[in-house]
């Protein structure tokens, strides 16, 4: 019998052990790193890039900025 229960409280370590995850330490690449890899030596070239990789973060985001709606707005009037 208590054979029994070391081998179950084995097992359940074990399956514990396994379902546990590491934690994600990964992050996403801003575009600042992004701009980094691409032009590690020219700053001018990288401040150029992260520009446009914001705008187009923005763009697929969908959102234009805190001023979207009243430019929307405005629009809808003329």
């Amino acid at each position: 019998m208590l054979k029994k229960v070391f081998l179950a409280a084995a097992t359940c370590v074990v399956i514990a052990g396994a379902t546990v995850t590491a934690p994600v330490t990964a992050q996403a690449m801003t575009c600042e790193d992004a701009a980094k890899m691409k032009y590690p030596d020219s700053i001018i070239d990288r401040a150029k890039y992260k520009r446009s990789c914001k705008k187009a973060y923005k763009a697929s985001m969908g959102n234009e900025g805190p001023l979207a709606k009243l430019k929307m707005k405005m629009m809808d009037k003329n």
